[in-house]
């Protein structure tokens, strides 16, 4: 223990336990940290500014990004599984930022990043500076000097979107069948779109089907899964056809981790496959 005077206040600094700090090593910290004292530093400040400073090195916008997204986990449907959360900030800004220390962020930064996509896939660059600015509010939650501004000023360097939003046509129910028919081949992406034609469920809860929800031929789905739904705690129970029942069993080789249609990558199918229309 290293006791010094400071300021007129009186300072006891450990240097260390007896096992693991010997009686030369700590003459030698005393003798450091007494020439810090006397020279009107306070030794604990300045040793907990040095620790901080080691630390930064970690606090890369990456690691920040993987603790702000399982901090939301709870929050995201699946638990996030499907990956689109983190996918805007894994394609799209920490190739670029993610061993970037959080702290050094600035607009300049962000905006040289999103420009690329700004214009030409505007949603997708808009959820990327969305997640972007929970990251940094994270880092500032952690005590990080954050610019918690930094999204909103990269917002306006980068300027209004050029980008248009078209509504995908909805099919006419009277071609339909023939669309049907179509998907003739045993593809994840097909047999899921047959199953989300003979069932008439939204897109999501056929992404996220996982087997353990089927029952015979009864398909319950989660209450919280359930879009537009005033009641989400009740589940919902759907009727499967024999031609329902079929696809599933077309689909259950290609089950990952229990989940009917699972990515090629990790998660469960996006709702916008390469084609761009939604599932």
């Amino acid at each position: 223990m290293l006791r010094v005077t400071v300021h007129g206040r009186r300072r006891e600094m450990g240097l260390g336990g007896l096992s693991k700090v010997s009686l030369r090593q700590a003459r030698i910290a005393a003798e450091h940290w007494s020439g810090i004292a006397a020279s009107g530093v306070d030794p604990i400040k300045e040793r907990e500014r040095l620790d901080r400073e080691r630390a930064r090195n970690d606090n890369t916008l990456r690691k920040i990004a993987e603790e702000a997204f399982e901090a939301r986990k709870a929050e995201l449907k699946g638990d996030g599984a499907a990956g689109r959360w983190f996918s805007p900030l894994e394609l799209h800004v920490l190739p670029r930022l993610g061993q970037v220390p959080v702290e050094e962020i600035d607009q300049r930064d962000i905006q040289s990043t999103l420009s690329p996509i700004w214009h030409s896939k505007a949603d997708t660059a808009k959820k990327a500076l969305n997640r972007l600015g929970i990251v940094l509010r994270h880092g500032a939650a952690l005590g990080l000097n954050v610019d918690l501004q930094a999204t909103e000023k990269a917002k306006a360097l980068l300027g209004k979107s050029r980008h248009k939003t078209r509504n995908v046509p909805a099919l006419h129910w009277s071609e339909v069948p023939a669309f049907y028919a179509s998907l003739s081949e045993p593809s994840i992406t097909q047999l899921a779109l047959r199953l989300l034609i003979l069932t008439g469920v939204r897109s999501s809860p056929v992404r996220f089907l996982h087997i353990d929800q089927i029952e015979g031929d009864v398909w319950t789905i989660p209450g919280e899964g359930m879009k537009g739904r005033r009641d989400r705690t009740a589940d919902f129970r759907v009727p499967l056809s024999a031609a329902a029942l079929g696809v599933i069993n077309l689909a259950a080789p290609f089950s990952r981790e229990g989940f009917l249609f699972p990515s090629s990558r990790k998660g469960v199918l996006s709702g916008m496959p390469p084609s761009g229309g939604p599932v």
